[in-house]
């Protein structure tokens, strides 16, 4: 194939693995291969565009500087040499890469390091047979070659992070106050988490540093969202809109800030957002691998006795306990009573709420101690001694004392007022006639759990009470 092919636009099928790559994301770890042959990689140092070489191609003259122009040098090796090399964009320095295989390729015939791939090999197949060549890390050699490669690029980014650590002369101004910073420039990035929200991660992660801030100030320079990108007509409206829609972030799958953070260094391939799947598929798998047999811990969902902290997720056993403890029967006075599901509500939150407030529920006396409380109600037998049903139905009572009462959980529900007695309201059809569900963001009616009107209708009378 012609050498003057470079630039056609006929390129070869083989062409898609060429990766494209923004020349000022590159970082760049110049140095000398160990010409004895051995494969080692000298030392390491960041070097800023424009100070590598020029790259040659690894079987003539040809060269370029890969800084400006990558994709021409590979273009150039499929088209005159057929040769494609895997996974480019995760080599860590392409120029090394090559130097390396250029020398190690002297003295061996192609075949002895890259497998061939034979296209239009079949009699059906359109087109001319071509051979290709595949330099991939299939081969070990090549494998050790893009870890060294790795490794050392780690190590730079590291000592050029103490680097940033270490730098005294660091001095910015906040994205979005006037506020400015010297010295320590974790500072700037703690200040516009707490007292902006902007939170880009812990700052001992970070590396590159003043370039992230570069691009992220001209970002809002040209009035442009940080999180979805989007271009506004003035940074009022800019700032509304992050504000409104929570976008004082970066996005998370931008691939243009995986060179600030540290952990898309530590593996070839991998970022941030792979690591955190594997921990999750590794953390599930755990659960997978767990056998429950032998797990009785009852903890989150147990029920608490009314009157001292006793608890058990068994409902039985605890309506046992305050019986035989207490002497109050709960399963008798709710027959006795004929009281409904709501009522049952109501006495509960009612006894909750007095012996929170250290008040006898029966004779309403107040007390000193929690202790004083309950030897008063035992040697009083005012445990089982329910007042009259008007004092304890009450609508404010419909709201738990405690939040997380699972004792409510355990209530018969057989005599739930049927349809035949009550009109269920939905959320739907809450209206201005319901003034006080519309104003309390505590008492919220979903599709989901829709109350009687008789209930909606008390809960409603007492939110106007407290309104007035």
């Amino acid at each position: 194939m012609a050498a003057e092919h470079e630039g056609s636009c006929d390129l070869p099928v083989l062409e898609t693995l060429c990766f494209s790559e923004t020349p000022s994301s590159t970082v760049c770890l110049p140095g000398k291969i160990d010409n004895a042959g051995s494969g080692a990689i000298g030392g390491a140092a960041i070097a800023n565009p424009g100070e590598e070489d020029l790259t040659s191609c690894l079987f003539c003259d040809f060269q370029i500087d890969l800084i400006q122009d990558k994709d021409t040098l590979l273009r150039h090796m499929i088209l005159n040499h057929k040769l494609v090399i895997a996974d480019v964009k995760l080599i860590a320095n392409l120029h090394k890469y090559l130097v390396y295989w250029k020398e190690r390729m002297v003295g061996h015939v192609i075949t002895d390091f890259c497998s061939a791939i034979v296209i239009n090999s079949k009699d059906t197949d359109q087109g001319v047979r071509e051979e290709y060549y595949l330099l991939s890390d299939v081969l070990p050699e090549d494998k050790i070659l893009r870890q060294k490669l790795q490794n050392e690029k780690l190590e730079a980014v590291l000592a050029f992070q103490q680097k940033e650590r270490e730098d005294e002369t660091f001095s910015r101004s906040c994205l979005f106050c006037r506020e400015h910073f010297t010295g320590n420039r974790s500072e700037v990035f703690d200040h516009m988490a707490f007292d902006h929200g902007f939170n880009v991660g812990q700052s001992d992660n970070l590396v590159f540093t003043t370039e992230f801030l570069d691009k992220l100030q001209e970002k809002l320079n040209n009035l442009q969202c940080l999180y979805c990108e989007k271009t506004f007509r003035d940074r009022p409206t800019l700032k509304e809109h992050m504000r409104k829609k929570q976008h004082k972030r970066i996005k998370s799958n931008n691939k243009t800030y995986d060179k600030f953070y540290i952990i898309n260094y530590l593996e070839i391939g991998k970022n941030w957002e792979n690591f955190q799947s594997a921990e999750e598929a590794n953390v599930e798998h755990d659960m997978d691998e767990e056998t429950w047999d032998d797990w009785h811990d009852e903890s989150g969902s147990q029920a608490v006795c009314l009157f001292c902290p006793f608890s058990s997720i068994d409902s039985d056993r605890l309506q046992h306990h305050i019986k035989d403890v207490h002497g109050l029967d709960l399963v008798a006075i709710k027959k006795s009573r004929n009281l409904d599901f709501y009522q049952q509500v109501k006495l509960i939150n009612f006894i909750r709420r007095k012996v929170h407030q250290l008040k006898c529920i029966s004779c309403d006396v107040q007390f000193e101690s929690s202790e004083l409380l309950m030897s008063h109600m035992e040697s009083n037998q005012h445990f089982a001694q329910i007042p009259e049903t008007e004092v304890w139905n009450q609508p404010q009572y419909y709201f738990p004392t405690y939040e997380n009462d699972n004792l409510l959980c355990h209530l018969l529900d057989d005599t739930i007022p049927n349809d035949s007695q009550y009109t269920v309201i939905s959320e739907d059809k809450v209206t201005t006639e319901t003034p006080f569900l519309l104003k309390c963001d505590e008492i919220q009616v979903t599709a989901e759990n829709l109350l009687p009107e008789c209930v909606l209708r008390e809960i409603t009378d007492l939110g106007n009470e407290q309104f007035t």
